[in-house]
């Protein structure tokens, strides 16, 4: 039994980041432990998740990993845990397309039997945000939305009128929240700046969006609504694998570039008998000692083109690795690591390929089926993933491609050469475990 709330809003733009992390950060502040959660693909805000918790930031993805897995990874990330802040994602109701509500916040609330609270952007309106509220309120009667967090409330007398009409709705405000820059977070092309290219500036908004909760927000009367959340039955998620011999070491790519990875793949990993070791390619010029293996995930390598490409003699030890045939799985931000240049700069020149930064952004989860034989994946393994970039690489596919995708359009894409599973294509790892396992078994042959 952990108590429990899902911060939702309406739309996008809203504030649940600012309210999800703030609620996080002052829970953790009164000596509660914390369990953050993130509905979907985002890698972006389970950072500031973590840096606010002292835990790791976990994604709950009905898409991605089916609705059989939410509550269980939810409880593998919870055990022990007082409390679970679950972040939602876009508005309420929004989900993959043309699917329903599959992946939507709300899916994900009735699935963990969750109370809901409402962030609304106020900004804009008075009378007209008790109609809002009521509308999410009763458009779907398994959703039990508890309470509303107004955000971006001008004046006390704005507040007022926003208090008065909400009286009549029957949902009760447990927050109100004035405009604060401080509390602010930078975006750029993809969402949030990371926390791991803010550091200090980062952990002084999280400081500032806890004191503007704990100004702001009904500690005590949220902390209530979390603890009536009905039990959850679900047995926690549990990495177990069988260990391959030798405890190989598989290298992942970490630091300021590549900030995109999901903690269940390291935990399976090691389950699978692997020795996980991070690295940082903007800093370190050789791969960790005795590397048999390399995982370079998502992130910003073209923020990084430069210092990246100024590294060359960790380019030279990751194309050297790849052609000694060693499993290296790497996905998006990875795969344009690998290519022969990013934006005319130097990369690893493991690929035949040439990456640049693009106007177009691509986005959207991908039906995906492996098309060619790879550590990663064997020929027709069928998984499900997530496209999120602002790049082309040059050609889409090698000779071997990686994924056969079935929308929104049917094409082939990624590289699979030797030992190289190359992909723009994220996927989350405890949806097929046997992927952890392949790997690392081909890391210790």
């Amino acid at each position: 039994m952990v108590a429990r709330l899902v911060i939702a809003a309406p739309s996008s733009g809203a504030g649940k980041t600012t309210v999800a992390t703030g609620l996080m950060a002052a829970f953790a502040g009164r000596g509660l432990a914390v369990s953050p959660h993130k509905v979907g693909p985002d890698y972006i805000d389970p950072g500031y998740h973590a840096l606010a918790t002292g835990r790791p930031g976990r994604n709950l993805d009905a898409f991605m990993c089916g609705t059989g897995l939410v509550a269980p990874l939810f409880a593998h990330g919870s055990r022990g845990c007082d409390l679970a802040v679950v972040e939602g994602v876009m508005g309420l109701y929004d989900g993959a397309a043309d699917q329903g509500e599959l992946a939507s916040t709300a899916q994900v609330a009735k699935l963990l039997k969750a109370p809901v609270v409402l962030v609304v952007d106020a900004s804009s309106q008075s009378r007209s945000v008790a109609a809002l509220v009521h509308g999410f309120a009763s458009w779907d009667p398994e959703v039990r939305i508890g309470g509303v967090i107004l955000n971006k409330v001008a004046t006390d007398r704005h507040e007022h009128l926003l208090r008065e009409a909400l009286g009549e709705s029957g949902v009760p405000v447990l927050g109100v929240l004035r405009r604060a820059p401080a509390v602010s977070t930078p975006s750029r092309h993809l969402g949030l700046v990371p926390v791991a290219e803010r550091q200090a500036a980062a952990v002084e908004a999280v400081a500032a969006q806890a004191e503007q909760v704990r100004a702001g927000c009904d500690l005590e009367a949220l902390l209530a609504l979390a603890r009536s959340a009905p039990p959850l039955p679900a047995a926690p998620w549990e990495p177990a694998l069988e260990p391959v011999a030798g405890r190989p070491v598989v290298a992942v790519a970490g630091g300021a570039a590549f900030t995109f990875s999901y903690a269940e793949h390291a935990e399976l990993l090691t389950a699978a008998g692997a020795e996980v070791v991070a690295f940082d390619p903007l800093r370190d010029e050789e791969l960790p000692e005795g590397a048999r293996g390399l995982v370079i995930g998502g992130g910003f390598p073209e923020m990084y083109g430069a210092e990246l490409s100024e590294n060359a003699r960790l380019r030279k030890a990751v194309a050297e690795l790849a052609a000694s045939g060693a499993p290296v799985a790497a996905e998006c931000a990875g795969l344009l690591y690998l290519a022969r240049s990013l934006d005319g700069r130097p990369m690893c020149g493991v690929l035949d390929a040439e990456a640049r930064m693009s106007q177009r952004l691509t986005l959207g989860y991908r039906d995906a089926v492996a098309v060619s034989d790879s550590p990663l994946a064997a020929a027709g393994t069928r998984m499900r993933g997530h496209e999120f970039h602002r790049t082309v690489i040059e050609p889409g596919a090698g000779a071997a491609p990686a994924w056969g995708l079935r929308q929104p359009e049917r094409r082939v894409e990624g590289f699979v050469q030797g030992g190289v599973h190359a992909s723009y294509v994220h996927t989350h790892w405890a949806a097929v475990p046997e992927a952890a396992r392949r790997f690392a078994e081909h890391c210790a042959r």
